[in-house]
């Protein structure tokens, strides 16, 4: 696709790359390894060395320090950052969101105690929305509330799946509508600091073996002065559904970063391993991984594309582009990882290799941000309730008079196809 960038971003995207084989790539196994404090502390002094060279924050807008991309842009980058796990955090693109959201919704006091030190690392966000014992993918399911008490909101409630570990501030979804409220007016965004009396984190929780940072929460009357309100009162679910849009295409499209990682792993491994007769990659078998990881990737890359590129546009179709994309995007990393293990064998199966991390990461993304099924029964019914388009009208020009020795058809031959150069689709 280098063929349709501008040189500003071809020129960030190959310095992100740069820096990330340079500086990220040698401590990898460490941070593999590492509990959540020693990896916290080789992310911070990596944020450093990214600020001096100037690729922190590059995904933001102008006002707040950054190169001010369209998502269609950003998201040649966004890839390339990507394929490394801890490259969003290390080139503060993990904090995107939030940021985002404080953008477009604080006010002045929240702006100033918590968006300004979020711009320069300071502080790390996180975010409560799933809880135990509900669907996580239905919003309206969710418990956790709050009430106005003065000029304070008292919080009670559970979340579980918040990468709180490190964590400066919560970003809490929580009903604050009185009972018979309209669900979509019921719910608020509270900023919660997350060492607020009440506030207790009640165990970790591995994802699939893996201590990242995931925790369960329990807020027991907790307290935070008014002005920690998100937005306006009664707008969080606009806003849930706002940062999930965004959330979901930013997070796959490192997730086809992560894909083209295994799968560049996966060729150097057929272009060298050596049977006892020939190159693996001459076996027909292994051959059809490549080309089934080559289509795959290609499919979900450009899938991602078009949906930042209607995001960008704000076109009422980029919810149903997000959804498809994002499981189209899903199923293809945990397919490409599964090829690429295949092809190492056991030593695939190991943590000498990324592709363990890459694989338990994949298998995660088909759950986050609503599993495959939600999306695909939600973009069905998006697609079937549109109109019907009309049927085509026969064209004038594709018959001829009939006559006593005429065909009633168009005649075809040099000079009457009508699928010329200009009629065909674009091949990239």
């Amino acid at each position: 696709m280098d063929a349709i960038i501008s040189d500003e971003i071809r020129t960030l995207r190959d310095e992100v790359r740069g820096f990330l084989d340079e500086h990220l790539r040698p401590v990898e196994p460490a941070l593999r390894t590492a509990g959540p404090d020693e990896r916290r502390k080789l992310v911070a002094e990596l944020r450093e060395l990214a600020a001096e060279h100037g690729l922190w924050g590059a995904a933001r807008p102008v006002e707040l320090g950054g190169r001010g991309l369209p998502w269609a842009g950003w998201a040649h980058v966004a890839e390339v950052e990507g394929s490394y796990l801890e490259g969003p955090a290390v080139l503060g693109s993990a904090s995107l969101l939030d940021l985002t959201m404080l953008h477009r919704h604080a006010g002045p006091w929240l702006r100033e105690r918590y968006l300004q030190p979020l711009l320069t690392g300071e502080i790390t966000p996180c975010y409560g929305m799933t809880e135990p014992g509900v669907s996580g993918s239905d919003l309206l399911q969710m418990r956790t509330h709050a009430r106005r008490q003065g000029d304070e909101w008292v919080i009670n409630g559970r979340k579980w799946f918040c990468k709180v570990r490190g964590a400066d501030f919560m970003t809490v979804f929580c009903r604050t509508g009185p009972a018979g409220a309209s669900n979509r007016t019921a719910f608020s965004m509270i900023l919660v600091p997350t060492d607020a009396p009440g506030f207790e984190i009640v165990r970790d929780l591995p994802l699939l073996g893996d201590t990242g940072g995931h925790a369960e929460i329990r807020l027991h009357d907790v307290r935070v002065p008014a002005n920690h309100l998100l937005g306006p009162e009664g707008g969080g679910f606009g806003m849930a559904m706002e940062r999930l849009s965004l959330g979901r295409l930013l997070r796959a499209l490192t997730w086809v970063g992560q894909a083209q990682r295994a799968y560049d792993l996966m060729c150097a491994r057929l272009r060298s391993r050596r049977t006892s007769t020939d190159l693996l990659g001459d076996k027909q078998l292994m051959q059809l991984h490549v080309f089934d990881s080559y289509t795959e990737i290609a499919s979900a890359r450009l899938m991602l594309h078009h949906a930042a590129a209607l995001l960008d546009a704000d076109d009422p179709q980029v919810a149903t582009a997000v959804s498809a994309a994002k499981v189209v995007a899903s199923r293809m990393f945990q397919h490409v990882t599964d090829r690429a293990i295949q092809v190492y064998g056991a030593e695939g199966l190991s943590d000498d290799t990324p592709l363990s991390g890459l694989f338990r990461e994949a298998r995660t993304t088909r759950i986050y941000d609503g599993p495959d099924e939600v999306h695909i029964q939600a973009v069905a019914r998006r697609l079937l309730a549109r109109p019907e388009p009309a049927p085509p009208r026969p064209r004038a020009d594709r018959t001829v008079p009939a006559g006593p020795d005429t065909d009633r058809t168009a005649p075809s031959g040099p000079g009457t196809d009508r699928t010329g150069p200009e009629q065909s689709a674009p091949v990239s």
